[in-house]
């Protein structure tokens, strides 16, 4: 079955090389709706054609989550395979549109993550056209992973849809010979500062300077870089009112990355800490808590279905992946939450994520694709 399900794929390789490009041109940043929809659109008009059931879940804010399933009438638990329409990529970020030189494909989303849906409605195709019917397998599309528009309702939902998965597969970018079991959490926190404004010439006995004590606090926060654990980094700052006035008001915005809920309540002590200490007197700060993401730690649930993966590699002559962390977040953090077994960076392969230089290497649509389907006939 392996054999035949590779040529089969080989064979698709030109025709999904083209659907890339074209869901490439499509821009989708997360915040333009009409786009990731249109993406949505195209994925969902191609799997119908295919004869695949196709579901949505609507959002007023966030792109409309898309649920592509083959063989839903099976009575086996499914697989599931899940990847997001959405890039940070602006609006004319890619005027020459997609590209494709010296064996690597250029685009918004080229590699995250469009590459890795693209791979898996690939291998989706390849098993119907093998015959395998045996269970569902269930392309899962998100909207808003970039930026959470929807207050968690879109992953929420992809979540209940997986529930009974055998495994959940998620399609980030693949890094070779890796697979993703831990990924760090992400909390964005916001310092607003606030002192009394002078002239400049008066600073030493009027005003209070929301910069100066602004420069205590990013001090504090920037001690924190353990690369395995705990980091903080000072990301965004905006004050002051003129270049002769004591500065009265400053924003400053810190992002934090974390390994386990542990580090995260001690984040928040310390954060809480740093606003509340006084440096220059006269400034008082407010801490305000924004978007945050949940760390995906270590599971034996995870480990195990990464185990049961490399069985089924070792069966078909490809290569095992061994466990990774990665510092980065993903919806991965939250499917492991909910109790769903999962490995993560199942996509394809490249580089320049959130630049203007993103690409994949052509090549990796057919290995993921390979990898993906291998996994769907063989995994137990």
């Amino acid at each position: 079955m392996y054999k035949k399900l590779f040529l089969e794929i080989e064979a698709l390789e030109e025709k999904y090389i083209k659907v890339w490009q074209e869901v490439c041109d499509i821009e989708s940043p997360t915040e333009y709706k009409e786009g990731v929809d249109r993406v949505g659109d195209y994925f969902a008009e191609r799997a119908l054609a295919l004869g695949f059931e196709v579901e949505r879940f609507v959002h007023g804010r966030a792109g409309n989550v898309v649920v592509i399933t083959m063989n839903k009438n099976s009575e086996e638990a499914p697989i599931s395979l899940s990847g997001h329409m959405d890039t940070v990529h602006k609006l004319g970020s890619f005027p020459e549109g997609t590209k494709i030189k010296d064996g690597k494909i250029y685009g918004a989303g080229a590699v995250d993550c469009k590459g890795g849906i693209v791979a898996g409605l690939m291998a989706m195709e390849a098993l119907k056209n093998c015959g395998f019917a045996e269970r569902p397998v269930m392309l899962l599309l998100q909207s808003d992973e970039e930026c959470n528009k929807s207050q968690k309702a879109t992953i929420k939902y992809i979540c209940e849809k997986a529930k009974d998965s055998l495994a959940f597969l998620n399609l980030e970018s693949y890094n070779k010979g890796d697979a993703c079991l831990m990924r760090k959490g992400i909390m964005n926190l916001r310092f607003i500062i606030e002192g009394k404004e002078a002239h400049s010439a008066r600073c030493a006995t009027e005003g209070a300077s929301a910069i100066h004590e602004a420069a205590y606090k990013i001090i504090e926060l920037e001690k924190l870089k353990d690369k395995d654990g705990l980091t903080c980094t000072c990301t965004l700052i905006n004050g002051g009112t003129a270049h002769n006035t004591v500065a009265g008001r400053v924003e400053l915005n810190a992002n934090v990355r974390y390994a386990a809920a542990d580090e995260r309540e001690y984040m928040l002590s310390y954060a809480k800490k740093v606003a509340d200490t006084v440096y220059v007197e006269g400034c008082k700060t407010t801490l305000v808590m924004g978007g945050s993401r949940v760390a995906m730690e270590y599971t034996d649930r995870n480990a195990d279905l990464l185990k049961r993966m490399n069985e089924v590699f070792e069966k078909c002559s490809m290569p095992t992946l061994r466990a990774v962390a990665s510092t980065g977040g993903s919806d991965a953090a939250d499917v492991t939450v909910y109790g769903i077994p999962c490995v993560d960076n199942l996509g394809v392969e490249g580089e320049g994520h959130h630049t203007k230089d993103e690409y994949a290497y052509v090549s990796s649509l057919s290995e993921s694709a390979k990898r993906l389907a291998a996994l769907a006939v063989g995994l137990k």
